[in-house]
């Protein structure tokens, strides 16, 4: 299976990733409950707009803009007969975008997101299903010249099983990233190490693994020095952590991370071993302009102490506390926990 992301790695220590898609998009105008995928075909200029405003601030790996691209989100919209068409033209408006730039070692990575969905016993959605649902996005991807799937925002061992299904379905490669957002765990109760083994066991492995969205870049750091320990030599590791945390002020939400926090979040994440370093929620451009130029100034060192990333980016959650005196590697046959509608429904694009 061609796979031109380990081809570049093969020439690069790493590779910076993009940030939010909503921040972007709200900035342009989408109102809070729309579906940005709709605006591949609504407002396909404005999308080129947004990969080449990472493109341009120095991104290696550019997301589609399809996180919530299955018919499951979609039908929310009353678009669930577009998926093939919605997902195709996210790939080719990325690949348009790339030409636009003049660079030409630009990655893309077809983003699949939750389906909102719970999957049985706790709902209604078979493996099956999802996996169905997976790869009518996955081959629209596919089809429009996507890399890679890159498959975001999962907290259930069973949703993680049927996206990879989808991507093997289109013939794509593909990276997977959780989100350990619920005191050092998904909100399905898998653990970062737990996850190290699941990405293991994978037929055939992610070319790269990690973590997305969370709460704050600190917390991310937690988890990825828990993925760290319990990681094959040959692994890659992803972080995209969200720019801090979101609060509301005078209307809008605003995060807190500032450049200069991801900047050091960066630098951080290359000591700790990661390979693909981004942002997710709330990261802007000038947030990824400064990891950068922070990235290109920066000669790795030792992994960090866990005392050193919180005295640069913030404290973290007990749960990931008490991960740090021994990773929990098995993989839970049925994690414990709550899923919800609400990460199926928040996501990256909420970003």
């Amino acid at each position: 299976m061609a796979d031109r992301l380990t081809d570049l790695l093969e020439t690069r220590p790493w590779l910076l990733a993009d940030g939010a898609t909503g921040t972007n998009f709200f900035a342009m105008g989408l109102q809070h409950g729309d579906a940005p995928e709709l605006w591949n075909l609504e407002r396909p200029d404005d999308v080129v707009r947004h990969y080449r405003s990472f493109i341009d601030a120095g991104s290696d790996v550019i997301l589609t803009n399809t996180f919530g691209g299955t018919a499951n989100r979609l039908k929310l919209h009353g678009a669930q007969d577009k998926v093939f068409e919605i997902n195709k033209a996210a790939a080719e408006l990325a690949h348009r975008a790339i030409a636009e730039s003049g660079r030409k070692d630009v990655i893309v990575a077809g983003s699949m997101g939750p389906t909102g969905d719970l999957f049985q016993p706790l709902g209604p959605l078979t493996v099956e299903e999802g996996a169905a649902a997976f790869a009518e996005q996955a081959k629209g991807l596919a089809a429009g010249g996507a890399d890679l799937a890159w498959i975001e925002t999962i907290s259930a061992v069973d949703e993680v099983q049927a996206a990879v299904m989808g991507a093997k379905a289109a013939a794509l490669p593909y990276a997977v990233t959780l989100s350990f957002d619920t005191n050092g765990r998904t909100m399905m109760g898998v653990t970062p190490a737990q996850f190290a083994t699941l990405a293991h066991e994978l037929e055939p492995r992610p070319v790269a693994f990690g973590g997305n969205c969370g709460t704050g870049a600190s917390e991310l750091m937690a988890a990825i020095l828990n993925l760290e320990e319990a990681k094959d030599t040959a692994d890659v590791l992803i972080a995209k952590s969200n720019c801090g945390i979101p609060e509301y002020v005078d209307g809008e939400i605003h995060y807190t991370g500032t450049p200069e926090l991801m900047a050091d979040y960066a630098r951080l994440a290359l000591d700790a071993g990661v390979r693909i370093i981004g942002g997710c929620c709330g990261t802007t451009p000038e947030h990824i302009r400064a990891m950068r130029t922070a990235l290109e100034a920066h000669e790795k060192g030792a992994p960090p102490e866990m005392a050193s990333v919180i005295a640069k980016l913030g404290e973290i959650s007990k749960g990931a506390e008490q991960q740090q005196a021994g990773p929990l590697g098995a993989v839970p046959e049925a994690p414990a926990g709550r899923e919800g509608r609400r990460r199926g429904r928040r996501g990256r694009a909420a970003g």
